[in-house]
């Protein structure tokens, strides 16, 4: 069950995430990087961080490379901006459901418009 504290941390968590990955980071294969949603656990030592990338499937490969690659640095700042008793050991995951909501739209224009032909 999220309580209000957890959804609190989850979107400080997104929003100072998504500033580190903007600002601090200058690794050239991060770009185009969204930061979704997070989601930390209940004990808060661990936080799921779902990230949407633009690109090909190689790009978005090696950007959350990339960022796998920088999860203790982005650990360390977080954990020096957000005062929280224990700084979550972060998890990068895809996001893919904006990929996938442009798919379903553009099948379901391809239904409509197929409809009209008829």
């Amino acid at each position: 069950m999220r309580t209000r504290r957890l959804e609190k941390i989850a979107e400080a968590l997104k929003r100072e995430i998504s500033r580190v990955i903007f600002t601090e980071l200058k690794d050239p294969r991060i770009s185009f990087v969204t930061v979704t949603r997070t989601e930390p656990s209940d004990d808060m030592r661990l936080a799921k961080v779902y990230v949407s990338i633009i690109g090909n499937e190689t790009k978005k490969r090696l950007t959350l490379n990339a960022l796998k690659h920088a999860r203790g640095h982005i650990q360390s700042i977080i954990g020096k901006r957000l005062e929280m008793r224990y700084t979550p050991v972060l998890t990068f995951i895809l996001d893919d459901s904006a990929a996938k909501s442009v798919h379903l739209s553009k099948l379901i224009d391809d239904t409509l418009s197929g409809d009209e032909k008829v």
